[in-house]
């Protein structure tokens, strides 16, 4: 039988167990045209908790009892289409299920010589390529500037930072444990972090860690921590809007500082983004970064989850940040 698992119900606030259920169903075979694909590597991501309510948004809502879907690498075990053989390893959106049949839209040949099948979810996928196109498309960084990432210990915050290192950037990173500033600092050459969980005065923090002001602000988190960093934004800054993790969880509308005094005054650039907007620029954009991790310039964390069962688990861990860098499950 083929394990399932699917959206039982809508989560209130932060995502439990209860809000998702595991199903069984008949092992499909591939028709003409298909192929039978076998899960071998699982992405969950923070965005997935959008979807997970009814509300529009870039990308339609998930179906109440109906499967979940994410960034999956999958062999292919039997092949009738003339685009795959047995044995390929593809990428692409499918579904929270074991083994699944596909007409081939949307998936990618991926090389399992040239790099871990796991970093085709991240370095290597969408992960990489939202650090990459949102710094340059919309940080567009300069040699000597400063760029702070919150977020910066998971799977696009790391590579960010990385990133700018390369551009000449001085980086600063913002995460919540010592151990995880450490592993910004060490791993993957972050210039300082900060703790916010222990920092007694956000906005201070980052003036001492940045005396000549933030240029380039890649926002991963929002709430609080991208008010204390706003407060030291510089003259002509750039914000990058990946992500607001701090508030997805969130039953009500947060209230926060107006932030249109501080982009007037300074003439801010803050530009919310998906990743798809950029979709024309992938195929050098995957190159570059291939590039830079076979030269050793780029390295990646990862946060290896086993069993198809315990996907649910590792997407309710991300919002208590018990991932360093991608985290993925095996299968």
């Amino acid at each position: 039988m083929n394990k399932v698992i699917l959206l039982n119900k809508r989560p209130q606030g932060k995502p439990t167990l209860d809000d998702f259920k595991f199903a069984e169903e008949e092992i499909p075979t591939a028709a003409e045209g298909q192929v039978l694909l076998k899960t071998r590597y699982v992405s969950v991501d923070p965005y997935l908790r959008g979807r997970m309510t009814d509300a529009k948004s870039y990308v339609p809502p998930f179906q109440l009892n109906q499967p979940v879907q994410s960034g999956i690498v999958a062999e292919v075990l039997e092949s009738k289409s003339a685009s795959f053989n047995q044995g390929d390893f593809v990428s692409g959106l499918l579904e929270w299920k074991e083994f699944q049949v596909s007409d081939g839209k949307g998936l990618n040949k991926v090389d399992s010589t040239a790099a871990d099948l796991s970093a085709y979810l991240g370095i290597l996928g969408m992960t990489g390529l939202t650090a990459y196109l949102g710094l340059t498309e919309i940080g567009r960084p300069q040699a000597g500037e400063t760029l702070v990432v919150s977020g910066a210990a998971g799977a696009v915050g790391s590579v960010v930072g990385q990133i700018g290192k390369i551009l000449g950037c001085k980086v600063i990173g913002i995460a919540g444990s010592d151990d995880k500033i450490e592993v910004l600092k060490s791993k993957f050459g972050f210039d300082a972090g900060i703790n916010y969980k222990t920092a007694k005065d956000m906005k201070q923090a980052l003036a001492d860690a940045a005396p000549q002001g933030v240029d380039i602000y890649f926002d991963n988190v929002g709430g609080e921590v991208s008010d204390a960093v706003l407060a030291n934004i510089n003259n002509l800054g750039r914000v990058p809007l990946c992500g607001a993790i701090s508030s997805y969880n969130d039953t009500e509308v947060s209230v926060g500082p107006r932030v249109q005094p501080v982009m007037v005054k300074n003439s801010v650039l803050m530009q919310g983004f998906i990743v798809s907007n950029y979709s024309a620029k992938f195929p050098e954009s995957i190159q570059q970064l291939t590039r830079w991790l076979q030269e050793g310039k780029l390295t990646y964390t990862e946060t290896v989850v086993e069993g198809f069962d315990q996907i649910p688990q590792a997407f309710i861990d991300l919002f208590e940040g018990k991932n360093n860098g991608k985290m993925v499950v095996k299968v």
